[in-house]
């Protein structure tokens, strides 16, 4: 029988369980007595945050992983973003990936009008004398080499903070950074 997991990856972890060069590192592993074999199930960066499932079955993996499966981030920017920079996002914007340039798919984006309610992160970021920063959701079915914040600084706006909160029909919703909740399944 398999297992599966919603994970709320802190920000200074690696989504993954052995980490085979010499800096020490902070592993999922750590968080949780996960079964053997368990994997993840795509990847967040060390320093992004948010939903990562975790499951016992290669299939299911694989389905998750598809281009089928919406993504949801939401994206803590430099700068005011303004709906130029956000239709840009959603018409596609040219990215460096594997040493070539690289248009990203449509998406979704829009302009949060409220901060999202996740907590301190481990690492300040910043405050508000460095200038103001807006949120936004951005909703990829593709997953290039940390694209979220590759699209964000196209369009003049790096990424200071980064939190996935959904994962086609699963939502982050309360789980607090680093709390693990075992499921039946996946229904995404």
């Amino acid at each position: 029988m398999h297992q599966h997991f919603l994970i709320h990856k802190p920000y200074g972890y690696l989504s993954q369980f052995i980490y085979e060069l010499k800096r020490k590192k902070k592993l999922l592993g750590e968080l949780y007595n996960f079964p053997e074999g368990t994997m993840a199930i795509g990847r967040l960066d060390e320093d992004s945050e948010g939903l990562l499932l975790l499951t016992t079955d290669g299939m299911m993996s694989e389905i998750v992983r598809s281009k089928k499966v919406e993504k949801e981030y939401y994206v803590q920017v430099d700068g005011i973003i303004n709906q130029e920079a956000i239709e840009k996002l959603m018409n596609g914007v040219q990215i460096g990936f594997n040493g070539k340039k690289y248009i990203t798919k449509k998406c979704k984006a829009a302009i949060l009008n409220s901060i999202p309610e996740f907590g301190e992160r481990g690492k300040k970021i910043r405050d508000e004398r460095h200038g103001p920063t807006s949120w936004l959701s951005i909703t990829i079915n593709e997953g290039k080499f940390r694209q979220v914040r590759k699209m964000t600084s196209a369009v003049g706006f790096p990424t200071l903070r980064l939190v996935r909160v959904r994962v086609g029909n699963i939502f982050l919703n309360d789980l607090k950074a680093g709390e693990v909740m075992e499921v039946n399944n996946f229904d995404v």
